[in-house]
């Protein structure tokens, strides 16, 4: 797995892997039923997410898996206020991003930051050939934020997955390192 050993710097965020002291703040995250809306997973517990926090930390160390797990951070403080993930396949050179951020950390335009940075991973470091962002197609913000980080909708499968007893749509947003060379 890679790393983001040093961690990465936004104007107003860092990334950086996760440490033993984001228990509380993750548990708070991923217990919080707005946050899980549009994910397939539900609220967690505080036992849960320990040991979630307990895999992540010790995958850290095994540079094999292509996953980077990051925990977002405003740069003042270090207080834990994302948890964000890229996945890539090597052989395809293709990558898929997403994340949460606490809700009193919404709509300020954090995912995007790490949209960013995590593009940057992507196509600077990984040499990835294009990277995606899935979503639920009612999530409006998560969509939003990735067309400012310069996605571009692909796709809008209809009522593709049965997702907690319920057939939801998905949109799927990309972007090729050729396109995102080029508007830098």
């Amino acid at each position: 797995m890679a790393r983001l050993d040093p961690p990465r710097e936004t104007a107003r965020l860092r990334l950086r892997p996760f440490a033993e002291d984001d228990l509380a703040p993750l548990a708070e995250l991923l217990a919080d039923p707005t946050v899980n809306r549009y994910l397939y997973t539900g609220p967690r517990s505080l036992e849960e997410t320990r040991d979630l926090l307990t895999q992540r930390l010790a995958r850290s160390s095994d540079d094999a898996e292509p996953r980077m797990n990051v925990a977002v951070t405003l740069r003042e403080g270090d207080v834990l206020v994302g948890d964000f993930a890229l996945w890539w396949d090597t052989e395809h050179r293709q990558g898929e991003f997403g994340g949460s951020l606490l809700p009193a950390h919404q709509g300020h335009g954090y995912a995007t930051e790490v949209y960013g940075a995590l593009l940057e991973v992507a196509f600077d470091e990984l040499d990835l050939h294009r990277v995606e962002g899935r979503c639920d197609a009612r999530n409006v913000a998560s969509i939003r934020s990735l067309e400012r980080a310069g996605l571009v909708r692909e796709a809008h499968f209809v009522e593709n997955e049965f997702v907690k007893g319920e057939w939801t749509s998905e949109v799927v947003l990309a972007l090729r390192a050729e396109t995102w060379r080029g508007a830098r």
